[in-house]
């Protein structure tokens, strides 16, 4: 088993409805500063490990990236680490901000 993926529009769902899940993204500090999912979290090198620590493993996590490319290979790394439901954002951040752009920050 593996990684899963979600498309903006189920994510926006989820957000709507308030559904619990963790969306982290891993694009570079300056890109997620200039804008991102509103509630995400940034990861990167530096906090993965204590991000990995400090959450429940059977929540939801959805990885945003910029294009839905590089997310991929993170939301393997979260589920190898024990995440038992993880998501890559199709798209990424670019097809989010013109789906949704009321969920931006």
């Amino acid at each position: 088993m593996s990684f899963q993926f979600m498309d903006p529009a189920t994510l926006g769902e989820r957000l709507d409805n308030g559904t619990r899940t963790v969306i982290v993204d891993i694009r570079d500090p300056n890109s997620f500063a200039a804008g991102n999912i509103s509630g995400s979290l940034h990861l990167d090198n530096e906090n993965v490990q204590a991000f990995i620590e400090q959450n429940n493993k059977s929540q939801p996590v959805v990885v945003c990236c910029y294009h839905g490319n590089s997310s991929q290979s993170a939301a393997q790394f979260l589920f190898e680490q024990g995440f038992t439901e993880v998501y890559s954002l199709n798209g990424g951040y670019e097809q989010w901000k013109v789906s949704f752009p009321q969920h931006c920050s």
